[in-house]
């Protein structure tokens, strides 16, 4: 007997339907996703990572109208696709009862081998198709390592940090991430090249 084909929810179906489960979800292309942290556990890098970049960030951003939000506020990317950036700096009046980040200034992906491949593309991609994201930082916790992605009118250029000592601006937000601040706490085994054949 053929499947019934899955009728494609809205992103506001969507949301009415979050509310009623125990795990978070993304919607991709209209079909409810389990959010991969969800499937498989944050792994302590990751969790100390993202704890230390929204610490570094609010202090910077008291007062100033921006505030870093967690992985339970999402992006919507596409007409029936919503995100959860581990961290994400919305700028704007704050909306009270909203689930989604309206006016996002920067979006944060902290990177871990489970999730490493879709942020580094299909996310990477669909963010900044977004008309109000300024930067997008992609952050390495295997070993000190972030990629950042600024816009720069139509065009989005790259920078790479990977030192330990280096700070990386943001000037559009007024705030700034030393990368001794995003990697506090944190030790790491010696970084090896694949070899090459």
């Amino acid at each position: 007997m053929a499947q019934t084909a899955r009728r494609l929810m809205s992103v506001e179906e969507f949301f009415d339907w979050q509310q009623r489960q125990d795990f978070l979800y993304e919607l991709v292309d209209g079909v409810p996703v389990p959010h991969v942290k969800m499937m498989t556990g944050a792994i302590a890098q990751h969790d100390r990572v993202t704890v230390n970049i929204i610490a570094a960030l609010h202090g910077q951003l008291r007062g100033t109208g921006g505030r870093p939000t967690t992985d339970d506020i999402g992006l919507r990317t596409g007409i029936s696709t919503l995100r959860r950036p581990d961290v994400t700096v919305e700028c704007g009046d704050l909306i009270l009862d909203s689930y989604e980040s309206r006016t996002p200034r920067l979006v944060v992906e902290v990177l871990s081998p489970s999730t490493s491949t879709i942020d580094r593309f299909r996310k990477l991609e669909e963010y900044k198709r977004h008309p109000t994201i300024a930067y997008i930082l992609l952050v390495e916790t295997r070993w000190p390592s972030a990629t950042l992605y600024r816009r720069d009118g139509e065009a989005w250029m790259t920078q790479a940090f990977e030192a330990i000592d280096d700070t990386i601006d943001l000037p559009i937000i007024g705030a700034r991430l030393r990368m001794t601040d995003v990697y506090d706490s944190m030790t790491f085994a010696p970084h090896r090249e694949a070899p090459i054949n």
